[in-house]
């Protein structure tokens, strides 16, 4: 546990921070499995829905570094290739 008073706000500032990652990444997940059923029934509208979703998400997470840039274009090409199998 820190003394110094900017070392108390700084850990405070940092499980905030950490919330908002964390928040990131589980809704990413939850989005890739809501496409990847929207996949599996056929439902195109929906599939494309929730790939605009899930880009505009991994975007917004890559530029605030919540995850890697390159986990992010790996996750874009993933949902890519999962649209392209439906056939």
């Amino acid at each position: 546990m820190p003394n110094i008073k900017q070392q108390k706000r700084r850990v405070e500032t940092a499980a905030r921070q950490r919330l908002e990652n964390v928040r990131y990444r589980s809704t990413a997940k939850t989005i890739f499995k809501r496409l990847e059923q929207a996949v599996q029934e056929g439902d195109t509208d929906r599939a494309a829905k929730e790939h605009r979703a899930l880009v505009k998400l991994l975007d917004r997470a890559a530029a605030r570094r919540a995850i890697h840039p390159n986990k992010a274009a790996r996750k874009k090409s993933q949902a890519e290739r999962l649209l392209g199998a439906r056939g």
